[in-house]
């Protein structure tokens, strides 16, 4: 693989990582694990990615939070829940924006339009960005190999599937209960 192909297949990797979220950083964990990638240049790639869209989102924040509430209006009430909570602890805000499950989007957004300093929020989200990149390659590299031999266990299609079937029942029945809990009654 040339230069320009390797830096194009890192760069697609960190360009997804806002949408991929965990799944890419422990996909390329587990890929450095069988040498079909470099871990610094996922985990580099991953946090730079990252960054990069978080930064965006910031701006976007900062310039036109009101067409972020006119464009999504059910999320406004998350929206201002993340407004909140940066103008009580703006920092703390920029320093966990990573790993604050459920309002990664809205938080650099909130950041934004509390006009937090673009030089606390760029410290604060780029360690956050780089510790939770290496936390969650690191993860694919060690326990990679535990998921794929989870998954090995048998050479029938069906029952690989149905045991990812009923993971993923698992995981979506806990993340509707949760979010019907945060919503109240």
């Amino acid at each position: 693989m040339s230069l320009l192909e390797r830096i194009g297949k890192y760069a697609a990797f960190g360009a997804s990582s806002i949408i991929g979220e965990e799944t890419n950083p422990i996909l390329g964990g587990i890929a450095a694990r069988h040498g079909r990638a470099d871990m610094i240049a996922v985990v580099v790639s991953v946090a730079l990615g990252t960054w990069v869209a978080t930064l965006a989102l910031y701006y976007l924040g900062l310039w036109r939070i009101e067409w972020v509430h006119a464009r999504w209006p059910h999320k406004r009430r998350l929206l201002d829940e993340a407004l909140e909570m940066v103008a009580r602890h703006p920092w703390r805000s920029s320093l966990m924006l990573r790993f604050a499950y459920g309002v990664r989007l809205p938080l650099p957004l909130a950041c934004g339009a509390a006009r937090v300093p673009i030089g606390q929020f760029l410290i604060g989200s780029g360690i956050s960005c780089w510790l939770w990149s290496l936390a969650f390659a690191y993860l694919g590299l060690v326990a990679g190999g535990t998921a794929l031999k989870l998954i090995h266990f048998t050479t029938r299609l069906d029952v690989r599937l149905s045991v990812i079937a009923f993971v993923l029942l698992i995981v979506l029945t806990y993340l509707v209960r949760r979010r019907r809990s945060e919503q109240g009654p």
